[in-house]
């Protein structure tokens, strides 16, 4: 199993259903395990970062099409998952134990990773959120002593090839 690979969005056909006491994933209309879709080792995001983001977890198994077991729930916000939207990235898998990067984590200075296409960083040039290259980014927002937005930067793995498709990707101006 790799540590990461270069797809922000693998797959997010479906809905998923989470068992905090077991740790097992029931989708409908899911395939993972099949080619191209999720795979062990992968990360599987819970709801998503525009207003239900519930949280990341690793993949550690999959049983069948509509069913996988996740490694902790440790990242996620603790709010019941029920029949809600997902996807699949293969992201660092351990920014998912980076409680910085986790959903558990609102309300105090919080990290977002992205997979960032080359194209991506073209786009960011002139605003404070301005990338070098693409690959996988974790992006922390924090006010200063005097108010101010900070913005900070940190490449994870920088590499080129990332496809972003549906995910969450690289805003470069995400207050807007």
């Amino acid at each position: 199993m790799a540590l990461w690979g270069n797809s922000d969005n693998v797959t997010s056909a479906g809905l998923i259903s989470l068992n905090y006491n077991t740790g097992i994933c029931t989708g409908s209309g899911t395939a993972f395990g099949a080619a191209g879709s999720a795979q062990e080792g992968d990360v599987i995001r819970f709801g998503d970062r525009s207003g239900t983001y519930m949280g990341d977890a690793v993949i550690v198994s999959i049983a069948s099409t509509i069913q996988c077991s996740i490694a902790s729930t440790s990242g996620l916000s603790g709010v019941a998952i029920a029949e809600t939207s997902f996807n699949v990235s293969q992201c660092p898998t351990y920014s998912v134990g980076d409680s910085t990067f986790s959903e558990a984590s609102f309300g105090v200075t919080d990290k977002v990773m992205y997979g960032v296409a080359e194209g991506g960083v073209e786009g960011t040039t002139t605003t404070q959120y301005a990338l070098d290259h693409g690959g996988w980014v974790g992006v922390t927002t924090y006010l200063d002593q005097h108010g101010t937005l900070r913005v900070k930067k940190e490449v994870l793995v920088a590499m080129s090839g990332i496809t972003t498709g549906n995910s969450p990707v690289y805003d470069s101006n995400p207050l807007d």
